[in-house]
Formats: C-alpha cells, structure tokens, sequence
C-alpha cells in the first residue's frame, strides 16, 4: 500500500519542479555543448538537400515522437520565424502495422515516395520500434539521408542513420524537451541557410 503521508514529505512541489527545471538546464547545456556541431551539419544537409529540389521525409515512433514528427512537418510546410514560403515536407504515418506485404507502413511509404536526394527525419524519444529500423534502413537503399533523433538508448538506429542526435538520459519528459528544442534549432537553421544567408549554404557545401 502506498504511504501518502511519505510520498507528501519526500519532496514538495516546488523542490520537484526545482529539480526538474535544473535537471533540464544541465542536460540541455550538455546535449548542445556535444551535439551542437551535428545539430548544425544535420541543417545544413537538408538545407542543401531542399535547395537542390529533394524532400523531407518525417516520422516518428512512440514516447511522443510522432507528435515532434507532426510539429516539424507543420513548421516546415507552415512557417517558424520566418514569413516564407511552404518548404517541401511528408509526413509519413506513425502506424508500424505491417502491410500486406509484410513491410511496415513506414518503411512502404519511403518505397513508394522516397528518392535519392530525400532526406528522412526520425524521431524516437524512447528506444525505437522495428518500423522505424525499417524506414531508417529503406531510405538508405534508396540513398537518402538519414537523420534520427533518440533518446538515451538508440536501439540500432545509429547504425542506420548518417547523423545520430542522441539525448543522454533516461528520462522520456526530459529526452522530448531537448527534442523540441534541437527540431526548433534545425527548422531556423533551414530558414537561415535558404533564405537569410544562402551564400553560406554554397559556401559551406563548396568547403565540405
């Protein structure tokens, strides 16, 4: 039976919110002192990949990774900062139910629309369903880019994917709100490159 009287005394709700506030900041300074670099690279990819004429595709899993996948599909099509135009986006579905043909949903709907010069967002707060190794690993063979956002355990997707931006922690509240953050970070990003400062889009890609 649950002691009430000891689940009152163990903390009060302000020292829970301090401690999640603190634990927050202290993770977030930690993922973007390491992953900064790549949450950077993974922008400008699809900057570069927008601008030749490919698409983002995007799909998420469980944990609140289709909902990052919708808010990323809407700010791409919609507008973030900016007032520019729609930029070219998919939102695939987050179902994993296999098809007929056995194949997950994800993974067919990359089959069917998916080219080389696409590139796939994946975001899995928690570790990552059999649909989204699927989709990671048919968008390679289609060569396509990969981008995968997880949390602390990554489930093989790393593996599959060219750029991995891993949220260290266990806890799933915590892994979405860095999520956020770095999908809010790569949606200015694009914005940057292809519509404030599109000679350092061709200047970085000249340089890589």
């Amino acid at each position: 039976m649950i002691s009430l009287h000891a689940a009152r005394v163990a903390a009060t709700p302000l020292e829970l919110m301090e401690r999640h506030m603190e634990e927050g900041a202290r993770l977030r300074r930690l993922f973007f002192q390491e992953a900064g670099p790549l949450v950077q690279q993974a922008a400008h990819n699809m900057a570069v990949g927008l601008a030749a004429g490919g698409r983002l595709l995007l799909c998420g899993g469980a944990g609140g990774g289709a909902l990052m996948a919708r808010r990323m599909y809407d700010l791409l099509t919609g507008r973030f900062q900016l007032d520019r135009p729609a930029l070219p986006a998919i939102l695939l579905p987050e179902d994993g139910a296999p098809s007929e043909g056995g194949q997950a949903g994800p993974a067919r709907q990359i089959e069917a629309l998916g080219a080389a010069g696409d590139m796939l967002l994946l975001f899995s707060p928690s570790e990552p369903c059999p649909a989204l190794l699927a989709a990671a690993g048919t968008a390679r063979r289609r060569d396509m880019g990969v981008t995968a956002f997880t949390g602390e355990r990554d489930g093989g997707l790393g593996a599959h994917s060219h750029i991995l931006l891993r949220v260290p922690h266990a806890q799933l509240p915590l892994v979405q709100e860095i999520h956020m953050a770095a999908g809010h970070l790569v949606c200015r990003l694009i914005d940057h490159y292809l519509f404030e400062n599109p000679a350092a889009l061709h200047a970085a890609a000249a340089t890589a």
